[in-house]
């Protein structure tokens, strides 16, 4: 039985509007040589800059591109954030910048398209946004401002390349690189942002303590006695050597409250307070020590950039 011809031709016509999307994306994806195995895929974000998954770029120096007309060109590292799993490569090659989708578009149950350059030649896999939320931080404390995952297949070589709506336009910025066995892409303002810190500074400074934390449930009894309004703590498990806790005065066993005159309860209450901005400021953390509440300042240290293991 052949299928009804009005069916046949929205199948036809959604085959099409794909492929003119995946044909648009291709002017401005462009294939990386910066490791060992295949190549990985780049978005051209801006004239001369090209944006991509920094967990595949395992080298500083002598960078390749592929570009969408099948040429080579030269890049140079300008930067990388593996915080954000994001690098920057500066190219003198003359390309056209992506289109950007309107943000809105990022709704759950849309289809969209990963399109990559692995090699010479573009390709795609289809798929949906399964899921949309709000600001999450990375295992490293990047700031990451829309959580986006991914029904589809980041194959090999995909990573650093396009989520693309379908119109052809770019969403985000696709990697495997801060999640196990899941799809995500970065949204285009996280892109923007740490690209344009890498740029201007060639890292993204972040703040930091210098401690290790653990939630734990505050006693019933200390609560009553001390007046406290929440339930729960952050007991300082380590500490790193000379880091800004450490300097402070804080010690293995402390238990952290509040910051600022906020209540703590989870480790990313304080990664708020630890953006770029907050290098060199000094803040009070309200702590519990030997059962009183005692106030510690403490000046606030720039994190040390992670270790970027190249996959």
């Amino acid at each position: 039985m052949n299928p009804p011809a009005a069916s046949t031709g929205t199948l036809t016509s959604l085959s099409n509007d794909l492929a003119d999307a995946v044909a648009r994306a291709s002017t401005w994806i462009v294939a990386i040589h910066a490791r060992r195995r295949i190549p990985s895929s780049g978005i051209v974000w801006q004239p001369g800059v090209i944006v991509t998954a920094n967990h595949t770029v395992s080298r500083d120096e002598e960078i390749g591109l592929t570009l969408p007309d099948g040429s080579s060109a030269p890049a140079t590292l300008a930067g990388r954030d593996p915080a954000t799993d994001i690098a920057v490569l500066r190219t003198d090659a003359k390309l056209a910048a992506a289109d950007r989708a309107d943000p809105d578009h990022l709704q759950v149950g849309r289809l969209v398209l990963a399109v990559g350059r692995p090699g010479p030649e573009v390709t795609a896999t289809l798929g949906i946004v399964s899921a949309v939320g709000g600001e999450w931080r990375t295992w490293h404390g990047g700031r990451i401002d829309r959580f986006i995952r991914l029904d589809l297949s980041i194959y090999d070589g995909f990573s650093g390349g396009a989520l693309v709506e379908a119109g052809g336009r770019v969403l985000g910025l696709n990697t495997s690189g801060l999640a196990r066995a899941m799809a995500l892409a970065l949204p285009q303002s996280t892109v923007q942002r740490v690209t344009d810190e890498l740029l201007q500074r060639g890292r993204v400074a972040r703040g930091y303590l210098g401690v290790a934390m653990q939630p734990v449930r505050l006693p019933r009894a200390m609560r009553q006695k001390l007046e406290l309004n929440g339930a729960v703590g952050l007991v300082i498990v380590n500490l790193e050597t000379g880091g800004p806790a450490e300097r402070a005065g804080l010690l293995l066993g402390d238990l952290i409250i509040g910051i600022e005159g906020h209540d703590v309860s989870d480790p990313s209450d304080l990664l708020r307070y630890l953006g770029s901005d907050s290098v060199g400021r000094r803040v009070n953390l309200s702590i519990i020590r030997a059962g009183e509440i005692r106030t510690v300042g403490i000046e606030i240290g720039e994190r040390p950039s992670p270790r970027s293991d190249a996959s």
